[in-house]
């Protein structure tokens, strides 16, 4: 079994990078576990002079981080970019650098929902470098998301079916990048 967790960067309740994950979840392989965690909002901003004593909060995350056989990450777009949580989680998550930080050598796939005609792409492209430097092995999939307004229903559900197939096929592509990367070790 390969255990996933899921992460969105929004924090709003009707999310849809975080319907996005809990379709995932729910459409997932029959190899594959998805976990979604709900609790960034609480995590800490980043602070070197914390790195010896993290607040509990990034203790909880990184742990869980490390104990995942592979991430998905889903983003909105805040102003052409990602938003300050997410940028939370991988200065965290990249420390201390090397093959001790939670995000090192760790399988990821990058997805990410909008309402523009863009699908949160400039904040993908900018997670995918941030995690590439912290160490982090990135699966050549994606999946933009636009105008999502338009593919989800008032609940929260895919209701795009070609969508649906993407991200089932990022599920495999990362399923995929988690078994060769665990064959480079």
């Amino acid at each position: 079994m390969i255990t996933i967790l899921a992460i969105s960067g929004s924090l709003r309740a009707g999310s849809y990078n975080t319907s996005l994950l809990r379709t995932a979840a729910a459409h997932a392989p029959a190899e594959v576990e998805v976990e979604i965690y709900e609790n960034l909002e609480d995590l800490a901003p980043y602070n070197e002079d914390r790195e010896d004593d993290p607040p509990a909060s990034v203790t909880e995350l990184m742990t869980k981080i490390r104990a995942a056989d592979a991430l998905l990450l889903s983003t909105p777009e805040f102003n052409t970019t990602l938003p300050g949580q997410m940028k939370h989680l991988v200065d965290w998550g990249s420390r201390p650098y090397g093959p001790d930080a939670a995000l090192y050598g760790k399988p990821v796939a990058v997805i990410g929902a909008s309402q523009t005609d863009y699908g949160a792409m400039w904040a993908q492209d900018t997670l995918r470098k941030a995690l590439g430097i912290a160490g982090a092995r990135v699966a050549d999939v994606e999946l933009s998301v636009a105008r999502a307004q338009d593919k989800f229903d008032a609940n929260g559900t895919l209701t795009d079916e070609d969508t649906l197939e993407q991200l089932e096929h990022v599920l495999r592509g990362l399923a995929e990048h988690h078994r060769a990367t665990v064959a480079l070790s």
